[in-house]
């Protein structure tokens, strides 16, 4: 049963493009296993991003680096059995697409062919065009990512907001044209000023997904386990946390461990 949506029909690339159209805001959620994409998607997110987040939110690493091809595929093929409506888009981890075009499509077809999710996600802009052209080149849908883009953190040495400099912002720009132009369906731009990512929704015909990026976009998408306050450590501005599920589940569990330690659980009820 969906919630605020009683479309059942599957979301596509053609959908997306539609909703921006009617001025209808895109909803978008990360997911990482079975449970909680049939959560998501049966609560009607229109988008399901299976994000190397995986990295940090399943694994406990600093950054999005370490997470491999498989790994990734391994949680796509977890989250895509769990959805019916959604449209699911899977990150390619770092070094999967950024060392040749070839190397790129060979990746881009294992994760597609593997996990049956719907599209993929590439971070970069002019640097990484060859392999965005290559992968669309053969059928494959691709959403873009601008602004800070977490697999160049080494690179960045910062979380800090981009693209505030003109410069870089006229690069964001141009990068955003050049990703419409290769056939991208959809564009993420995280953490950059709104003023500038509304200028960037208004100028290509694509969806805008922003994280960071002000409400002047076509849609917005969070972490799945900060917005449920799941994580307690991370509080940026753009966060609104919808649930403290850090201080439910630790209050259940604790309820649970006191009731096997005082012979509470299980009951007469609870037993054969």
């Amino acid at each position: 049963m969906a919630y605020l949506s009683e479309d059942k029909r599957k979301v596509t690339t053609q959908r997306l493009r539609e909703m921006k159209q009617r001025g209808e805001k895109i909803s978008m959620l990360t997911s990482y296993d079975y449970t909680m994409a049939k959560i998501v998607d049966g609560a009607g997110v229109d988008v399901i991003l299976v994000g190397d987040s995986a990295s940090n939110v399943m694994a406990g690493n600093q950054t999005t680096l370490p997470i491999t091809l498989d790994q990734m595929i391994y949680h796509a093929k977890s989250v895509v059995r769990g959805v019916q409506r959604a449209l699911v888009v899977v990150d390619m981890p770092f070094g999967t697409y950024q060392v040749n075009a070839d190397e790129a499509i060979a990746n881009a077809v294992k994760i597609m062919k593997v996990s049956h999710a719907d599209a993929l996600k590439l971070e970069g802009g002019a640097e990484i065009l060859p392999s965005v052209k290559h992968i669309i080149d053969a059928g494959i849908p691709v959403m873009g990512h601008l602004g800070l883009t977490p697999q160049s953190i080494n690179k960045f040495g910062t979380y800090a907001v981009r693209a505030k400099e003109e410069a870089e912002a006229e690069k964001l720009i141009s990068d955003a044209h050049l990703l419409e132009e290769a056939g991208c369906f959809s564009l993420v731009l995280e953490k950059i000023p709104a003023v500038l990512a509304q200028r960037v929704a208004s100028e290509v015909s694509i969806p805008v997904i922003g994280i960071g990026a002000g409400s002047g976009v076509d849609g917005q998408v969070l972490v799945i386990a900060d917005m449920l306050g799941m994580t307690c450590d991370f509080s940026p501005r753009f966060l609104r946390r919808y649930a403290n599920l850090f201080e439910v589940i630790t209050g259940a569990v604790g309820h649970y461990v006191e009731d096997v330690k005082n012979c509470d659980f299980p009951n007469e009820k609870e037993q054969y």
